[in-house]
């Protein structure tokens, strides 16, 4: 039986080139993913383990609980510290380090590096003078404060050098330093396309932190001295609760750990796309086995009669099923490897650097490649044989085509439709449970996609008798074209449940994005009357001098700041938002509920409704708030406000907040202008804050933008992911054509032989092809506009503005697409079948 199964499939090898292209496709897509996450996330490991090299041990402050138990609480580490560090036994030297934001343009004044990215640290030279973390390329290091270093990289790609004067920003005022040298450095954040500038010490503790006082200190061992016993004698002579030591492997260990749960995301995303495409392959499978059991019926049959038993049949198409596994397993793993190596080089392409480092290819990979591809081939098997083995002899030989009977069809209808009325209920149920209901959601998702691949046969036959119609325009080829479309209703909808699935998915997520891009737009115009948001490219805090800045244009009519601070409220944490009480209701639109702008100033605030009810207050309420600087007071409500994505919080004035932080910077500064938003405005705007690229300067239409960049590029990303998805749809629909060809040979000869012309079969095909693909198509973007509106009910929930926007522009163009898949896939069918010799034709079985 294996030997006859072997034969069969070398027999059918063009047959099942489609199946292997399937399963190989799906095969690619996992292992290159593994490939790929693998490789990026050992590049960066690797990279951040350089970082430790020459670190043992590093202090850093304790985050101390105390009145507000918020970070930023936490006592600095003086540089009388570092000298007690530097004297314990065991330690070689000691480094004290103080980092920040530092934007550096280029010589056009673009931003170098991304936002979080750009970095600045201080020069901290040892006992020879020399930092040995940074040696120096060309040029010194910086001395005095108006001198800067840059990496290689940054200092490259900027067009820098030594002698140049580098525009740079570090909290918003532009800074024009001389870049005094060039160093070379192992840091990971550099290695990964981000960027790194050094001050002297003093200068950056100016920037970064306080005179003195420095964000970690990092401490050597001496030869023989380790990483444990330097710790412990560093715990001696720490503060108590106010700073901790930890040693450079666990940092380094924290690090790696971090980076693979970053990557982690990023593999499960790509997997799961790389499931999709092989659940669409397993219709595809399975549908080339059904149809090659059905055309070898006679044979399965004979083989019965002389002794095989039910199981042996099984078996032979469960191994036909192994070996075509396997070799699509082999293949898809080889390809793999191509696409992780491809995949880094699009991330190069793109602008995203990544550190050097080998390409991944682990034992683990190759193991779950093969399990893959035989597991999900042999699965999708499995039906088909066990159906072939069935089959009595006697009936099998007397009859090529077994119709399905009465029972089944109900049996097969009466499963559907309990799925389907389950999976409805569960999606319907999901979306009155707001953000609780996701999960019941997502099982009624996948019950209602079943179910309706479970009814795809029943609903064939009406949705492709509503295009007789325009059928008929094409005369006898589309007459025959509708009745071979709905003559196997289980072919047809397996053939069209596959391009269902990307479809539905596709349509869904469109939905979802365009209806969150308008409520984006709505939340923005209807919250702000300022005319501009300004903030950091990488959102840090913003120095208060750009706010008075900007209070000083001609033309600029009113400006807030708006000012972060944690704090303490009955227990909780809760941000208080330092605001100029006088001009907000100049610069925002606010829907109150109770109260309003006018008693606001002094120790009284505005609320959003949301803070409000969980605290119980009402206007007029008074409570006790806990500063960032551990004093109390007593503030009373204003007014209540409907908070939204824009605008909420607990609002009071600047002047009230001011003595109770440590550290006055603002998070984004409202502007309204007298000629309101225009290019001019903007411009100018921009010039009063010296053209720096580090600064936002946005209306609101920006804002906007900025915000739906973010949707178009992961809407962008999962479109590409599921072209593969869609692909092995398109492979399915020529495997079912081709096969259906060959098995319809004795049919098309008769055709031709009483005037059907060539033209006239390849219209036939073609036109079955279409209606095939376009029925797929319809139900697809039905399936993905029903859950893109229940998923967007449950975002509703959060996102008050949220109403229901249907793209039919691009619903019109998922439908062409359908259109175009089914005329494309067509192609070579339509041709081999016009080719067919007639009477050849009409003497094959």
């Amino acid at each position: 039986m294996f030997r006859t199964a072997l034969r069969n499939v070398l027999a059918h090898k063009a047959r099942l080139l489609m199946t292997v292209i399937a399963v190989m496709l799906g095969v690619a897509f996992v292992s290159g993913t593994l490939v790929f996450t693998n490789t990026i996330s050992q590049a960066y490991q690797n990279s951040s383990a350089k970082g430790f090299d020459h670190v043992d041990v590093v202090i850093k402050p304790e985050n101390d609980d105390d009145a507000t138990g918020r970070p930023g609480a936490a006592p600095k580490l003086t540089q009388e510290l570092l000298d007690k560090a530097e004297q314990v036994p065991g330690a070689a030297s000691a480094t004290g380090t103080v980092s920040g934001f530092a934007a550096v343009a280029d010589k056009d004044g673009k931003l170098v590096g991304e936002g979080w990215d750009s970095r600045g640290a201080n020069y901290y030279p040892g006992k020879g003078g020399d930092d040995a973390r940074y040696p120096m390329k060309d040029g010194k290091a910086p001395q005095g404060a108006n001198e800067v270093a840059l990496d290689a990289k940054t200092a490259d790609r900027a067009g820098y050098k030594v002698g140049d004067t580098v525009r740079m920003s570090v909290d918003g005022p532009v800074l024009e330093q001389k870049l005094s040298g060039v160093f070379t450095t192992d840091d990971g954040n550099v290695a990964a396309g981000g960027s790194l500038a050094l001050f002297d010490t003093a200068t950056a503790q100016q920037l970064y932190a306080k005179p003195g006082e420095f964000s970690e200190i990092e401490v050597q061992a001496k030869g023989a001295t380790t990483q444990a016993a330097l710790k412990t004698e560093i715990d001696k002579i720490l503060p108590k609760n106010e700073a901790e030591a930890t040693t450079g492997k666990k940092l380094a260990d924290d690090q790696a750990e971090q980076i693979s749960d970053g990557m982690s995301g990023i593999r499960t995303t790509l997997l799961a796309f790389a499931g999709i495409s092989l659940f669409v392959g397993i219709f595809i499978i399975a549908n080339t086995f059904t149809m090659l059991v059905a055309q070898r019926t006679k044979e399965l049959a004979l083989l019965r009669a002389v002794g095989a038993s039910r199981r042996q049949v099984t078996r032979s198409v469960l191994f036909e099923a192994f070996v075509v596994g396997t070799v699509a397993a082999v293949t898809g793993l080889a390809a793999g490897v191509g696409i992780g190596a491809g995949l880094r080089g699009l991330m190069g392409t793109l602008g995203a650097t990544v550190p050097d480092g080998p390409l991944v290819f682990t034992t683990g990979t190759v193991i779950t490649a093969l399990l893959v591809g035989v597991v999900v081939t042999m699965l999708a098997a499995w039906l088909p044989g066990r159906r072939a083995a069935k089959i009595p002899p006697v009936a099998a030989m007397s009859s090529v085509h077994a119709t399905a009977s009465t029972k089944s069809l109900v049996v097969r209808n009466s499963i559907g439709a309990v799925f389907a009325a389950g999976g409805t209920a569960a999606v319907l149920g999901g979306t009155s449970m707001g953000g609780d209901g996701k999960q019941l959601m997502g099982l009624g998702a996948v019950l209602l996609l079943i179910g309706v691949f479970i009814l795809t046969p029943l609903l064939s036959r009406p949705i492709i008798a509503a295009a007789a119609p325009v059928l008929r325009l094409f005369g006898v080829s589309g007459k025959l074209a509708r009745q071979n479309s709905v003559r196997n209703p289980r072919r047809t909808a397996a053939t069209a449940s596959a391009l269902m699935i990307g479809l539905t998915l596709i349509t869904g997520m469109t939905v979802i994005a365009g209806s969150v891009q308008k409520s984006i737009d709505k939340m923005a115009t209807d919250a702000l009357t300022a005319d501009y948001v300004v903030s950091m490219a990488n959102f840090t805090p913003l120095s208060t001098d750009v706010e008075k800045k900007l209070a000083g244009v001609d033309g600029v009519t009113a400006t807030s700041p708006l000012r972060e601070s944690p704090s303490h409220i009955k227990g909780k944490n809760e941000s208080l938002f330092g605001v100029d009480a006088e001009n907000l209701p100049k610069l925002t639109q606010l829907d109150f509920e109770q109260g309003s702008f006018d008693a606001m100033g002094g120790d009284k605030i505005i609320v959003d409704d949301g803070t409000a009810e969980e605290h119980g207050w009402k206007a007029g309420s008074r409570f006790t708030v806990t500063y960032e600087d551990g004093k109390k007071g007593t503030l009373g409500v204003a007014g209540i406000y409907v908070g939204n994505e824009m605008m909420s919080g607990i609002m009071l004035d600047k002047d009230t907040l001011a003595p109770h932080q440590r550290e006055i910077t603002d998070t984004q500064v409202l502007v309204k202008t007298a000629d309101g938003a225009s290019s001019a405005v903007k411009d100018t705007l921009k010039k009063e804050l010296g053209d720096n690229p580090a600064v936002l300067v946005q209306d609101k239409k920006d804002v906007s933008e900025s915000i739906a960049q973010v949707f178009t590029l992961l809407l962008n990303m999962l479109y590409g992911l599921l072209a593969m998805a869609v692909i092995v749809a398109v492979l399915g629909v020529i495997n079912t054509l081709a096969m259906s060809v060959f098995e319809r040979s004795q049919e098309i000869g008769m055709l031709r032989a009483i005037g059907l012309d060539r033209g006239g079969i390849k219209r036939m095909v073609r036109m079955e092809s279409l209606v095939i693909s376009l029925f797929g198509g319809v139900l697809g973007i039905g399936l993905g506009v029903f859950f893109g509106w229940a998923v967007g009910e449950v975002i509703a929930g959060t996102l008050s503005t949220y109403e229901l926007v249907l793209p039919w522009g691009r619903m019109g163009v998922f439908l062409a697409m359908a259109a175009v898949v089914g005329v494309l896939a067509a192609l070579w069918p339509a041709r081999r079948a016009a080719k067919l010799n007639m009477l050849a034709a009409i003497k094959a079985e």
